[in-house]
């Protein structure tokens, strides 16, 4: 066996597998989408099997509340971005493949250009706005892409848009969820997560990347698995052999605005900004700046408590739901000014 191959002589023993899928690995390119719970095992399992280019898209930096299912990152890594630190640790784990990071937050304007050089997209996001993004993107350009979602106990597994035989497409992500309104839906930092879920649900993608590189197994096309991690038990949902959506566009992302730790300071200081807080009550109770405080799906209910003329800063952990809270409100109340604290918690 060739030197470079030593390192998954294990693999490449696998029946029907051997060198030829090997080096279909070692000529892929992937992008993970979101360097958090599902996309750190997802990442580091595609880099320990050799595929030859991962790129890591993820704007946000690592935070202290993330570690416990974050599994690349340890407590000095706090605050830096995390798609540097995740390509950094995964080049150690394999020297021998090409990491890219990318630190751009994906938006209508650079998704095409940034999927542009990778044939598969691992879906690890946990915003709405950002999935709907990719999965049209990928459907527009006729990429595959692999899901992944999880939730307290519960998660997801299917892969988009593959091309079958005849010549059309398999459902994508709008066949499942034609839309949501996604500040309806807490993510893991509001109903909270079991770690071990996103390690399981991780692999699982990287699971489906590997057979749809090496066209091995039999792929999750035109199926979800659901896995519930507190009875260890699954299903598939069946939807159909080719996708029943058009999508001819995107749509267009919402910018939401966005002030440091610094800034928003000195703003107190001079009582030009006001704080609020949309963590959860167990979250304020632990640990809190001032300011107002609503929960992120009690925001809509309260938008009386917002005057114009005055300017607000939404904050929370780690600047995600305070981000939802500013694109609600630029959407309601267009003449009021909002600002998302960059960073969250750990920023400040």
């Amino acid at each position: 066996m060739h030197p470079d191959l030593l390192r998954y002589s294990c693999q490449v023993a696998l029946p029907g597998f051997g060198e030829t899928a090997q080096q279909l690995l070692k000529q892929a390119k992937v992008l993970v989408v979101g360097a958090g719970g599902l996309g750190c095992p997802a990442a580091q399992y595609l880099a320990s099997t050799g595929v030859g280019t991962i790129g890591i898209a993820d704007f946000d930096i690592v935070s202290i509340s993330n570690l416990h299912r974050q599994i690349l990152y340890n407590p000095a890594d706090a605050g830096q971005l995390k798609a540097e630190v995740a390509c950094e640790r995964l080049q150690e784990q394999n020297p021998d493949i090409t990491l890219l990071p990318v630190i751009d937050k994906i938006t209508s304007a650079n998704v095409l250009q940034i999927i542009d050089a990778y044939d598969v997209i691992v879906d690890g996001t946990d915003n709405f706005e950002t999935r709907y993004l990719l999965n049209d993107a990928a459907v527009l350009t006729g990429k595959p892409v692999v899901y992944g979602a999880i939730y307290q106990f519960e998660g997801q597994v299917a892969v988009w848009n593959v091309l079958t035989e005849d010549g059309s497409y398999s459902p994508n992500y709008r066949d499942l969820y034609p839309q949501v309104d996604a500040t309806q839906v807490p993510n893991c930092s509001v109903g909270g997560v079991i770690p071990t879920l996103a390690g399981i649900i991780g692999c699982m993608q990287a699971n489906e990347v590997i057979k749809l590189i090496t066209n091995t197994g039999e792929i999750l096309i035109g199926k979800v698995l659901l896995f519930d991690a507190q009875t260890m038990q699954s299903r598939m949902i069946k939807l159909g052999a080719s996708t029943k959506t058009k999508i001819t566009a995107l749509q267009q992302t919402t910018e939401i605005l966005t002030i440091n730790a610094k800034a928003t300071k000195e703003g107190l200081a001079t009582h030009t900004l006001e704080l609020v807080d949309v963590r959860t009550d167990q979250e304020r109770d632990e640990f809190d700046i001032g300011g107002m405080h609503f929960e992120l799906d009690e925001v809509e209910d309260n938008l009386d408590e917002f005057k114009p003329g005055k300017t607000y800063v939404f904050y929370c952990s780690s600047g995600k739901r305070s981000g939802e809270a500013v694109k609600l409100l630029q959407q309601k109340l267009p003449g009021v000014k909002a600002y998302s604290l960059e960073g969250g918690l750990g920023s400040w």
